[in-house]
């Protein structure tokens, strides 16, 4: 995402059981609340059922099943939905230069593809200030999608995933159209319903470049039949202003991602806006949210903050305040490797080694969230059994 769904801190050891009765107790009901009608402003009005009618909590395949294969490949995507999870991340929007949009984590791909080693693409190395950040590589906007799809997808993170590695190269890059293609022939294919959950990067940077992000994705989504408020693609953005397009668009459920607390939406920097996400997350700003959108992705930290040796401490009032105003709550990310999960949930310091991240779930699905993210969809739902079941 443009500000990167990750949760990378130091290590530590821990108050896991003390942890998670408090919040058992404190939010564990939650759990079972459809949430009340959406503000009177709001285009669909109340809930979109099909979106609540999901298992919950709610398993996201983070990437498809990013911790196992390269991350926004089809082969990704296929894993995700194998193990189970309930809605497959199928797609970080990004444009072409010829205006086709693809699945990439971003729109620099010196990391996420082996364009490096094409060295009829070598002079389009170029530096360019996105969203405020001075960003080097190569970037999907200065290729044609013929272009693209000579290049195949690598790992991102191989310190903390070399088993990936075994993967370089076998995937191409996915077009959105390619994969609400996938979807149908998956659903056809199961007898059941496949949800995605599409994310839209970087669209003020976009559309200052012509290449604006929120008409395209409707487009395709009307050409699919795919846009209507039981419509089974959930649409993602770091930016306010861009879901609230959307919602003029399309009836698709549709959710704003909340990056750390004291950040600011880039749309929110380019208008003066001085709001923070702190902001944001308060009753007034929740309250705003849901007139134009179904849900917030907030990071974890927002859900249970950390104090300054990476250790969860107690849960925020996020939960119960979202859900008065009938929003949904996906927070990201959940990762089995070490690094990424909180201090008191490691087990030792090895990058690519797993924490006690059945620990980390109990802990997080006793808020009362509707959802996680998740790169280890196996390891997600073995977590919901064991909650529900608990």
């Amino acid at each position: 995402m443009g500000t990167q769904k990750s949760n990378e801190v130091s290590s530590g050891t821990g108050r896991r059981a003390l942890l998670g009765a408090a919040v058992l107790g404190a939010g564990g009901a939650v759990l079972g609340v459809t949430g009340t009608a959406r503000a009177d402003g709001a285009r669909h009005g109340g809930a979109h059922g099909g979106l609540r009618s999901l298992p919950r909590p709610t398993i996201v395949g983070h990437r498809g099943a990013s911790g196992y294969r390269p991350e926004h490949t089809i082969g990704s995507y296929q894993l995700a939905l194998d193990m189970g999870a309930d809605i497959v991340e199928a797609g970080d929007l990004v444009p072409t230069k010829d205006g086709h949009l693809v699945c990439r984590h971003e729109p620099e791909i010196g990391g996420t593809t082996d364009v490096a080693d094409h060295p009829e693409f070598a002079d389009r190395k170029r530096t360019k200030l996105l969203d405020g950040v001075s960003t080097t590589g190569w970037f999907t906007e200065d290729f044609t999608l013929a272009e693209l799809k000579t290049l195949r997808a690598v790992e991102r993170i191989p310190a903390n995933r070399p088993h990936n590695t075994l993967y370089d190269g076998r995937w191409e890059v996915p077009t959105f159209e390619e994969v609400l293609q996938w979807q149908d022939e998956q659903t056809r294919r199961s007898g059941k319903q496949v949800w995605i959950y599409p994310e839209l990067k970087h669209p003020t940077y976009f559309r200052k470049q012509g290449l604006p992000l929120e008409e395209r994705v409707a487009k395709l989504l009307r050409m699919h039949g795919k846009d209507g408020r039981t419509s089974p693609v959930v649409i993602q953005s770091f930016e306010p202003t861009s879901i609230e397009r959307l919602n003029k668009l399309v009836d698709n459920p549709l959710v704003v991602l909340l990056s750390s607390a004291n950040s600011r939406p880039w749309d929110f920097v380019e208008t003066g806006d001085p709001r923070t996400v702190a902001d944001l997350v308060k009753p007034a700003g929740l309250r705003e949210i849901a007139s134009y959108a179904q849900g917030i992705g907030p990071t974890l930290d927002l859900v249970i903050p950390r104090d300054a040796e990476g250790n969860l401490t107690e849960p925020t009032t996020l939960v119960t305040d979202a859900h008065r105003v009938g929003l949904i709550l996906h927070p990201w990310t959940l990762r089995n490797e070490n690094p990424f999960l909180p201090a008191d949930f490691r087990d030792g310091t090895e990058a690519d080694a797993y924490g006690d991240v059945f620990g980390a779930y109990r802990a997080y699905f006793a808020t009362g969230i509707d959802g996680v993210f998740t790169d280890q969809p196996d390891t997600g739902l073995l977590a919901r059994e064991d909650f529900l079941n608990g």
